[in-house]
């Protein structure tokens, strides 16, 4: 990707983000697609360079935050209110370098007050790339 394709995603996240679930500046910016089949959520991003790291592969943080999306997106389609993440832990099996990257969040167990959930990243070979597991605090609906 070169800095032009940069640029427009940049501008482009900036010119129509909403700050609502699937529509806020990371997501868009990333170019994330996130659809519900089944029983979890699936993200669908370009692996853009302009989110690599020194190393010339997808940063961390950035594909920790993918994961994080997956699992708050699933509970909030699930359950109809936000819920917050407690605790992550994530695992990086191999360097990302190729897309388009899929990823997928699901339920591990689902309480009414904590959660457990996990999410994975697989590269356009279907390569596992990322795993992680976390906690949450299940949201209350608002009276």
């Amino acid at each position: 990707m070169d800095e032009k394709r940069a640029r427009e995603m940049f501008d482009t996240a900036l010119g129509d983000y909403r700050q609502e679930f699937g529509h806020f500046f990371v997501a868009r910016m990333m170019g994330l697609e996130i659809s519900y089949p089944e029983d979890h959520c699936r993200v669908d991003f370009p692996v853009a360079d302009f989110l690599f790291n020194p190393q010339g592969s997808y940063h961390g943080g950035m594909l920790a935050t993918v994961m994080d999306i997956s699992m708050g997106h699933l509970i909030k389609h699930t359950t109809g209110v936000a819920g917050v993440t407690l605790e992550l832990k994530t695992q990086f099996m191999r360097p990302l370098t190729k897309g388009p990257a899929r990823c997928e969040g699901r339920f591990i167990r689902q309480g009414r007050s904590i959660s457990f959930l996990e999410s994975r990243v697989w590269d356009a070979d279907e390569k596992l790339t990322a795993h992680a597991t976390s906690t949450w605090k299940m949201g209350t609906p608002k009276e």
